[in-house]
């Protein structure tokens, strides 16, 4: 952007500039004349256009210099024609001179950087202008007369140049950069774009009047031999001086050209780095290859095995006749032969470590239910207390805070960028397309015609000129700053304060943002009938030159900016192939607005601005075209408008849920008492425990200055509603399920229960909240936050339920034994005898338990279903590994907005129309020694200079922008500042001030810099006083590269000015579509700035790349590994806990953790099937995969690995009918209707990162945990463990629920013993 604030350069420049040439010349001269014959000498009129002189004509001998100084300039200038000193006769004089040094300032500026090309140029014009055998090549064809008495000057004449010649300069010169422009330097001497230039081009451009810089018409004609004239019969031989390619130096003193201004002195190119080709086997997809020969290498191995055990008749699927030692391996049909084995002493620890958990929770539960209103007033206590916090409550929205670690490299690197330099700009773009799609056709007098798109359309173009000078014009009262804010009060003027005019990036800048210049045309000089030039061909020619000040059309008018700087084509053009801008099919138009983030007044004046824009975009209609816009507030406007408008989607699904469990955890077993036996009480105090853990958890973290994210408030509520449903079912029905002793009182019963199945739900809270605890080590902001709030949630959701929902549920078992009416407690039923019946086991069974017990675990684990359920989930389990490197990785930004937002039309625009990507700034840190000429060759980019050097590399880098999606050469404020201050002109100082003085100005105050040079630089004692000078300097038509637009924010100047700090390479990045386009150009641009790095070889100074999405995509080149260690440290923590709660049952936990990751496995192939990107939300959807899954494995493995039942099918049987009930309506049921509302949403990440992963998180984990798990116990599940079988056989039932010891079996077991 700031490069493109360039220059008033002009192709102008150009060598119509030089055209210098003042020549004048008489009739075409013959050969046979005298070999000093002259065409022209001296100057003896103006011509009226371009107030250049014209020269005299001449025909005689070549003169001597007389003047010493005319001898010195013409050593300076053409020193082969001043080998004689003052008796050097030439055909110019000291005025001729004068002007062809005023006319090479500014070609000087762009092609002396590389000394061939500016040394062949130069000869030309010195052949031309001083050549004292000029009549050899020179012929005159036009004449007037002079402003002096009796003199003529020519107007016209053939300038006879050899092919070869020709050929030779345009070589050596058509690489040349322009680096303050990105673009190359012979753009502007030909008229053209530099890619259709061609020799002939280039020498009719500098010869023709029409440029408006040439004063009088020069015909180069090439030929390769000597030339005989039809009129005159003269013959003209070909100038043909010697050629100097741009790969050799132009003397001993001098460096040839560098690699990044001439092809031919690269070394040999490094090859395009190849495509990353897949991975493929036979011609097939590697990782389906391989998992298919895995799955069918199972298959081959576990169906004959299946086989073999089915006909051998064994209960156990790998069984045979056993001995002794090897009952307890498998199955055990003789219980008296297994209690006469002596438990092993891990078998010992395990049975004392499920007595000590058990006697724990039944005393505790003893306590809780005898004292209910202390144990809820102390809840209630706590945890208001706690999450009174909230009031401190901190919400992050900023997605550099959400999605960036504040110590992460680029994080880092663009809070450096930012505090040395400016902040990136602010912008507000419209993409406008025509409505009518009809090409039209442009005459062009008198060559024919061209057709263009329907956008050049004049009247479109007006109204487009008419919207956005609209736009320029919108103000808006600032209520909170009580002011009113337009566009001149925030944009970018990078001229300021010579020129406030705003930057706006607009073709219709071509025209000066003027209804008047557009509608300007040309007519034909003779007649004044015929249009010659019009708005369509001044077009043609500023995409060509945007920098010029008049157009090479007949029109003549400027291409420049009204704020001083050019508009690139491709800034303002879209959906053209290649360089035909013509066929555009968008106009682009950019108010760039300034980014001062330390300044909350200025912010707050831009962002007012911003929606006053918006605003009047959103109700702005015009029936010829259609707009996308944006403004560069949009996004999050468009982010807080979703997560308004998905509030009540969270709320519905919240209410569904909540309804869900309030109804489900009822047992009614006649219509009599449905008032007494529902639980919509309990059920509610359930819920709200949840809310309360949420609640409990954010005031806490707000207590300790940890922010809230969205993801937060959206993920952990879902999460803990999971775990804390799943274990209020799980208490409820396994008290529901219970027959009291005859002994027992009721807290007595309810110590009971609890002690059964309070290990089990310590065994999930504890294991979930520690590996949410262990995930929050992750470097991901979002991920880290989610894993703390989810962590203390869950641990304090837990802690509530095994003391609150406790004493709650004493209080509604008190409430049904009075018969007192559910939520309305006060009114009591009357008790009918015909309702008072003896409570069986049957009756406390609910639907889902029976279900479970009688139809769906013994179909579930019959011989047939058995192995084909194996089959199957490892069959999908190997599909999913296949799928795993498929999964893309990135979000794409139009995920994050809502359906019907106005953003989404802009990006479908933007990746259909714009035409380079965003800027990269390559910077280096402060440390680096500019002054010295070694240390200049490792960064500068001209002669002299080292072809690794940064802008070497970089230039390298932009010629092959497939894989480095760099698409320009940098801009180099560096070999910029080389070419001004060797330009005489531009460096003039105030002799009384020593300040800078502007070329432009005239004061006789002003005097030239006394700027020592040493072979074409500054020397090092004055680079960087004068350094500054060049910061200052506007560009203009005789110091095109001033610095001030391109590189006034480029180089940080310090200490007072007399040091260089940090500085910066501006380049662009290709155009970016895909989060794998964003992922590449960062990765590539890093390694690129290592490259450099290393290539600089200065300790402590490093350079780094930044752009403006780079922050946002850091993560992505670390999502892998980072999504592996979160999952690791999670899984691994899990393994832990479980091992220890188990009594170091390591078979039962690592059954646990195979679970969870075939869970997972399946969860990364939804992902790649239902188009599910890798990034921060997956991942930490992920993570919360962890801990659900965990509730669908544990309760069921522990209930396993406690059971007493002799073989593994039974205690399989027996776990899935004691927990399955509680986990199928715990989790599945209750998540399943609420995540259906979440389809609903407006917001796409809803649809697709919570809605989608939801419905995979609750299918795959009910799937896996209420079918593969059990089925997977019933194969290679852990040995039922004889201590605690032993301790069964020796069990009395009539000792109290603390005296007891505690190894108590299943319901049904128990119940039996109590019966």
């Amino acid at each position: 952007m700031e490069s493109s604030t360039l220059t008033h350069t002009t192709a102008t420049i150009a060598a119509s500039t030089l055209l210098l040439l003042l020549v004048t010349c008489m009739p075409a001269v013959s050969v046979e004349t005298d070999a000093d014959h002259c065409v022209w000498y001296g100057q003896c009129g103006i011509d009226p256009k371009t107030n250049a002189p014209l020269n005299c004509l001449y025909n005689g001998t070549a003169k001597p210099l007389a003047d010493p100084k005319a001898v010195d300039l013409l050593q300076k200038l053409c020193p082969q024609y001043a080998t004689n000193g003052s008796d050097s006769r030439t055909c110019c004089s000291y005025d001729q001179l004068q002007t062809l040094d005023l006319n090479m300032v500014l070609p000087r500026q762009f092609l002396l950087r590389c000394p061939s090309c500016y040394s062949n140029f130069l000869q030309l014009y010195c052949a031309l202008t001083c050549n004292p055998q000029q009549s050899r090549y020179l012929a005159v064809q036009k004449t007037a007369e002079g402003d002096e008495p009796n003199t003529t000057v020519i107007t016209s004449l053939d300038y006879y140049l050899s092919a070869d010649y020709a050929n030779g300069m345009f070589n050596s010169c058509k690489d040349v950069q322009f680096p303050g422009n990105n673009q190359k330097a012979i753009a502007l001497f030909c008229g053209r774009a530099a890619d259709e230039c061609t020799p002939q081009d280039w020498l009719n451009y500098m010869g023709d009047t029409s440029n408006h810089k040439t004063p009088f018409t020069i015909d180069f004609v090439l030929t390769s031999t000597p030339l005989t004239r039809n009129d005159t019969r003269s013959v003209y031989y070909p100038m043909n001086d010697t050629i100097i390619p741009c790969s050799e130096a132009t003397s001993n003193a001098t460096h040839s050209c560098s690699c990044q201004d001439c092809q031919a002195a690269c070394s040999a190119p490094t090859p395009p780095v190849p495509p990353r080709q897949p991975w493929r086997i036979l011609g097939f997809d590697a990782m389906w290859f391989v998992m298919v020969c895995s799955f069918g290498g199972f298959i081959a191995l576990f169906v004959p095995l299946v086989v073999w055990s089915l006909a051998r008749g064994r209960a156990d699927a790998y069984g045979k006749p056993r001995r002794d030692h090897e009952l307890f391996t498998c199955c055990a049909k003789d219980e008296s032969r297994v209690t006469e084995v002596k438990p092993s002493c891990l078998e010992k620890l395990n049975a004392r470590c499920e007595c000590m958990l058990r006697r724990s929770f039944t005393c505790w539960g003893v306590f809780c239910a005898g004292h209910p209103m202390l144990v809820l007033f102390a809840g209630l206590v706590i945890s208001v207390s706690l999450s009174c916090g909230i009031l401190m409550m901190q919400v992050t929205t900023d997605p550099v805070e959400l999605w960036s670690e504040p110590t992460s490299t680029v994080r880092m690197q663009r809070d450096y960028y930012e505090s040395h330099f400016v902040p990136f700009f602010r912008t507000e773009q419209l993409i406008i397309r025509a409505v009518d799609k009809d090409p039209i056709v442009h005459e062009y007098y008198p060559q024919g015609q061209q057709q263009f798109s329907s956008i050049f359309r004049k009247d479109f173009l007006h109204q487009v000129l008419d919207l956005q000078l609209s736009v320029e014009r919108l103000t808006v009262h600032d209520e909170k700053l009580n002011r009113t804010v337009s566009l001149g009060d925030v944009c970018f003027t990078p001229l300021a304060p010579d020129n406030t005019n705003c930057t706006v990036q607009s073709m219709l800048n071509y025209y000066q943002n003027s209804h008047e210049m557009l509608d300007k045309v040309a007519l034909d000089p003779d007649f004044q009938m015929f249009v010659t030039a019009d708005y369509i061909d001044h077009f043609m020619s500023c995409v060509s030159d945007p920098v010029a000040i008049a157009d090479m059309s007949d029109l003549h008018t400027p291409c420049i900016g009204t704020y001083g700087g050019p508009v690139a084509p491709w800034t303002a053009l879209g959906g053209y192939p290649g360089f035909e801008y013509g066929n555009a099919s968008a106009l682009l138009i950019s108010f760039i607005v300034q980014n001062r983030k330390s300044d909350p007044e200025f912010l707050q004046m831009a962002m007012s601005w911003e929606k006053a824009f918006v605003d009047f975009m959103k109700s702005y209609t015009n029936e010829n075209f259609t707009i996308s816009f944006n403004s560069e507030r949009s996004i999050e406007d468009e982010l807080e408008r979703e997560s308004q408008s998905d509030i009540i989607t969270i709320l519905v699904s919240y209410l569904i849920m909540f309804a869900y469990v309030s109804i489900a955890l009822g047992h009614v077993r006649d219509g009599y008492r449905l008032l007494v036996d529902s639980k919509i009480s309990l059920g509610l105090g359930g819920v709200l425990i949840v809310l309360v853990s949420v609640t409990t958890s954010i005031g806490t973290f707000s207590y300790a200055g940890v922010p809230v994210t969205l993801i937060i408030v959206e993920v952990v509520p879902f999460l803990v509603l999971a775990v804390g449903v799943d274990n209020i079912f799980i208490l409820v029905q396994a008290y529901q399920r219970s027959v009291r002793r005859s002994d027992e009182l009721l807290h007595e019963h309810v110590g009971r229960m609890v002690g059964e199945v309070g290990p089990s739900m310590l065994l999930s809270s504890l294991a979930e909240t520690t590996a949410f605890f262990i995930g929050s080590m992750s470097s991901m902001p979002a991920v880290r936050a989610f894993s703390l709030y989810a962590a203390l949630a869950v641990l304090v959701n837990f802690l509530l339920q095994i003391t609150c929902f406790i004493s709650l549920m004493t209080l509604d078992s008190k409430r049904q034994e009075r018969y007192r009416v559910d939520i309305l407690c006060c009114v009591r039923l009357n008790q009918k005898t015909e309702h008072v019946k003896p409570v069986t086991t049957e009756d406390q069974e609910g639907f889902l338990y029976k279900m479970v017990k009688h139809c769906y675990a013994p179909a579930l684990l019959s011989k047939y279903i058995r192995p084909a359920v194996i089959i199957v989930f490892v069959g999908w389990i190997f599909a999913c590994v296949a799928m795993v490197n498929k999964i893309e990785i990135g979000l794409d930004q139009s995920l994050s907005m809502p359906e019907d937002s106005f953003v989404l039309d802009y990006f479908k625009s933007m990746n259909e129309y714009l035409s380079v990507g965003p800027p990269v700034y390559f910077v280096v840190k402060d440390g680096f020694d500019y002054t010295t000429r070694e240390q200049q060759n490792k960064v500068c980019g001209g002669n002299g200079c080292s072809e690794e050097s940064l802008l070497g590399q970089l230039y390298k880098a932009s010629t092959q922008p497939a894989s480095s999606y760099v698409a320009h050469p940098a801009s180099s404020w560096l070999d910029d500042y080389f070419d001004w201050s060797a330009t005489s002109p531009c460096c003039r100082v105030y002799k009384n001030t020593d300040e800078f003085c502007n070329v432009s100005v005239v004061n006789d105050t002003c005097v030239a810099c006394d700027i020592h040079q040493e072979q074409g630089r500054p020397a090092p004692e004055d680079f960087v006083h004068y350094l500054r000078f060049f910061l200052e300097d506007n560009p203009n038509i005789l110091c095109a590269k001033g610095g001030h637009a391109a590189y006034g924010n480029a180089v940080e100047l310090l200490h007072n000015q007399t040091s260089i700090g940090a500085t910066y390479f501006m380049s662009y990045h290709t155009v970016l579509k895909t989060s794998a386009d964003y992922i590449n150009a960062l990765e590539s641009a890093q390694q690129i700035s290592q490259n450099i790095t290393r290539s600089l070889g200065v300790p402590g100074v490093e350079v780094f790349p930044y752009s403006i999405f780079y922050v946002f995509y850091e993560q992505y080149l670390t999502i892998i590994p980072a999504t592996v260690q979160s999952l690791g440290l999670c899984l691994a923590a899990i393994f832990v806990v479980a091992s220890v709660l188990l009594g170091f049952d390591f078979h039962s936990a690592g059954i646990i953790i195979v679970t969870i990751a075939m869970i997972l496995l399946s969860m990364m192939g939804l992902m790649y099937l239902w188009s599910i990107p890798l990034n921060a939300i997956s991942l930490v959807n992920l993570v919360m995969t962890v801990g659900i899954a965990v509730e669908f494995c544990s309760h069921i493995t522990r209930a396993f690995a406690t059971s007493v039942k002799l073989t593994r099918v039974e205690r399989a049987k027996d776990a899935l009918t004691e927990m399955g009930s509680s986990v199928l309506s715990g989790i599945t049921l209750t998540k399943f209707g609420g995540i259906v509302v979440l389809a609903f949403s407006k917001s796409q990440i809803f649809q697709v990162f919570y809605f989608r992963m939801y419905v995979g998180i609750v299918l795959f984990g009910a799937v896996h945990g209420l079918a593969f798990l059990p089925v997977f116990l019933s194969y290679v599940g852990p040995t039922v463990n004889k201590k605690r079988l032993q301790t069964w056989n020796e069990i009395d039932a009539n000792r109290g629920p603390c005296e007891t010891d505690p190894l108590l079996q299943s319901s049904d077991s128990k119940q039996s013993v109590e019966t």
